[in-house]
């Protein structure tokens, strides 16, 4: 069960419980599906709901699904009202995380993409925290690697590449981490299992680009816009060898979900002074600001409910 009251499904916001499929359907018997994630920030003091860059969410969105050969007859516009009709409906009265889902709907067997129908589904649920330990998270590198671009495309969130994503976390979990960060097939740091990867190395923030094997991430993006736009950082695109991240003077994780993850042990080596360093504290308050209309500059990224 989810807090859920409503959903969007089939063309038309419905009660929760009557969003349903068929378990013959496509997508979740072939992982034929993309969804996003998207952030909603209620403002107390204003008693209203701001919705985080729902539009460059929503282009993601269409981009994964046109990799799947979909045609939703939707634009990044559209989705966004619909977000907010749906939760204007909600009227929820705390932090949101709105799922959109893309999915080929049709029932039956056979491994394809053309001649089937396309489906958008959009619920929202409240959310707080991610996980436990985003002040100082204890990683390992996972044995199993990332996802190619020539086997199932990493910079759109299809369904079906998750199971990678699965296998990392729950072996990390498992092993006594709490997360992992994995390598790409050319033996350089991708992601974390859901996350895009910083660090910090004499005064440098650098990321993984995005021929890496990466997810396009909205917070990744605007995480590098603000260091080079608000805090003078040079930010660099490079690929990241495993052992830079033992040497790393700061090393943190991005994510809708997440925000900004700050570790601090990798496998059972210390991060920097073991404590969150001054370029992660800059950045993580300065996105919480933002993320939170605070900042004036930044507030077209804000759509009120």
């Amino acid at each position: 069960m989810t807090d859920s009251n409503f959903a969007y499904f089939e063309g038309k916001i419905v009660a929760f419980g009557d969003a349903k499929i068929s378990i013959a359907a496509h997508g979740l018997n072939y992982g034929t599906a993309a969804f996003a994630g998207i952030r909603g920030y209620w403002d107390e003091g204003l008693k209203k709901m701001f919705l985080f860059r729902p539009v460059d969410h929503y282009k993601r969105f269409l981009s994964a699904a046109k990799i799947l050969a979909m045609d939703l007859n939707h634009t990044p516009e559209s989705l966004t009202q619909i977000t907010i009709d749906l939760l204007k409906k909600e009227q929820f009265s705390t932090d949101v995380y709105v799922r959109p889902l893309c999915y080929k709907a049709d029932p039956g067997i056979g491994v394809r993409l053309h001649d089937l129908r396309d489906e958008v589904s959009i619920f929202a649920i409240p959310f707080g925290h991610y996980g436990k330990n985003e002040d100082g998270a204890h990683v390992t590198i996972s044995s199993w690697r990332r996802i190619d671009d020539n086997v199932i495309p990493a910079r759109g969130k299809i369904s079906g590449a998750y199971a990678n994503s699965a296998l990392i976390k729950t072996d990390a979990i498992r092993a006594g981490f709490d997360e992992a960060l994995v390598l790409d097939h050319n033996g350089h740091i991708s992601e974390g299992t859901a996350m895009n990867v910083f660090i910090v190395r004499d005064g440098e923030l650098i990321t993984p680009p995005v021929y890496e094997n990466i997810l396009e991430g909205i917070t990744r993006k605007s995480i590098i816009q603000l260091a080079r736009e608000e805090l003078g950082i040079k930010v660099v695109e490079r690929s990241i060898d495993r052992t830079e991240t033992f040497l790393a003077d700061e090393l943190f994780l991005t994510g809708t979900a997440a925000q900004v993850m700050v570790v601090n042990r990798v496998d059972h080596r210390t991060v920097g002074t073991g404590k969150i360093g001054p370029i992660t504290s800059a950045l993580r308050s300065l996105f919480d600001d933002v993320a939170h209309g605070k900042v004036e500059k930044y507030r077209h990224w804000n759509v009120e409910v």
